[in-house]
């Protein structure tokens, strides 16, 4: 990796703060084992051999006919109908570690759900006999997910505002201020609780509803930098020699300004996953059955008596926030310009 000499003093900075880079390295772990969730934690087979082919039910559905039934519907593979066509062709079949998915309902518990933890389901099950291990591994992918795409997007449109108010200036940056002044001060929860139950709420149209108000946590810092920036003698330079507007805000004062923007990027995941959680909480966010922190928390508090639902997501929400924030600061260290 071929790094400037300030760039490598930054990760120099970085990697010398251990709290954050252990916390990178475990958060990058963790999403990346919640990326291959349908390895983890499922309800069909990863591999099954049978009858001289090979089948991957994680990745495709086969009908019953393909393993002797009767029907062309979806096998059922914990069934003891198809457990017997397997068996009787003495099939080889590699299940997951976790043999539930998170919408799979365990049939076999010996109590009422939601059951306490067991051999079968190590963080116990919830309400409806759900597996919460499995559910807790989901829900960590499409928190993460959806935070970093709300991310990504946000700082872009972000990105975007502040250049063009700090760059131009006047009635330009007058205009966008008491607009955001105005759109800053109206109350965001409760207007995305009133915007989610005018429909069935998913993942895009969440991500669209808080993508309207999300953008305005770093219009502030990139306009500032860019007020800084214009008047520099190297971008008084770049306008002498008549280059474009355009080339000289992203080509000459954007990677500057992106110095302090990359140091919030962290603060705002953060807040991307508590707001997902509160409106899953609250039974506006992901639609219901979704692998959700938020709807496990709702759970633990509608069943006292089952403390292993609440303790499990927030201990989940826990370790994931406190990495962030951890790297965030780590990240907020190393690009400090005092350093």
């Amino acid at each position: 990796m071929n790094l400037s000499p300030l760039n490598r003093r930054r990760f120099e900075l970085f990697k010398a703060n251990k709290r954050g880079w252990w916390s990178l390295w475990l958060f990058l772990v963790l999403f990346g084992l919640s990326l291959g969730a349908e390895l983890i934690a499922n309800d069909k087979p990863l591999v099954v051999h049978y009858d001289d082919g090979w089948y991957f039910p994680a990745l495709k559905r086969y009908p019953e006919t393909a393993f002797g039934g009767e029907f062309p519907l979806e096998a059922n593979y914990k069934s003891p109908y198809i457990r017997e066509l397997l068996k009787a062709k003495d099939a080889w079949v590699l299940w997951a570690p976790i043999p539930y998915s998170y919408q799979s309902i365990n049939y076999d518990l010996k109590v009422p759900a939601p059951a306490p933890p067991s051999t079968d389901n190590l963080l116990g099950t919830d309400d409806q006999g759900r597996d919460v291990l499995a559910r807790v591994i989901y829900g960590f992918r499409i928190s993460v997910l959806f935070a970093l795409t709300l991310t990504i997007l946000s700082s872009i449109i972000g990105v975007i505002a502040g250049a063009l108010q700090g760059f131009y200036g006047g009635w330009v940056d007058l205009a966008g201020q008491r607009f955001l002044e105005i759109w800053s001060g109206l109350p965001v929860l409760y207007l995305l609780i009133i915007l989610a139950s005018f429909v069935q709420p998913n993942f895009w149209w969440l991500l669209g509803i808080m993508l309207l108000f999300s953008w305005m946590s770093l219009v502030d810092v990139v306009r500032a930098e860019f007020l800084r920036g214009r008047n520099l003698e190297y971008v008084r330079a770049a306008r002498a020699l008549g280059m474009q507007n355009g080339a000289i805000m992203f080509r000459h004062i954007l990677p500057n300004a992106m110095v302090s923007t990359m140091t919030f990027m962290p603060f705002i995941l953060t807040g991307a996953i508590g707001t997902l959680t509160a409106l899953d909480f609250l039974g506006f966010g992901l639609p219901p059955g979704a692998p959700s922190l938020g709807e496990l928390v709702a759970q633990g508090k509608s069943n006292l008596q089952a403390p292993w639902l609440g303790m499990s997501a927030f201990a989940v929400l826990a370790l994931m926030l406190s990495l962030l924030v951890f790297i965030g600061e780590s990240a907020r260290d190393a690009f400090d310009p005092r350093k």
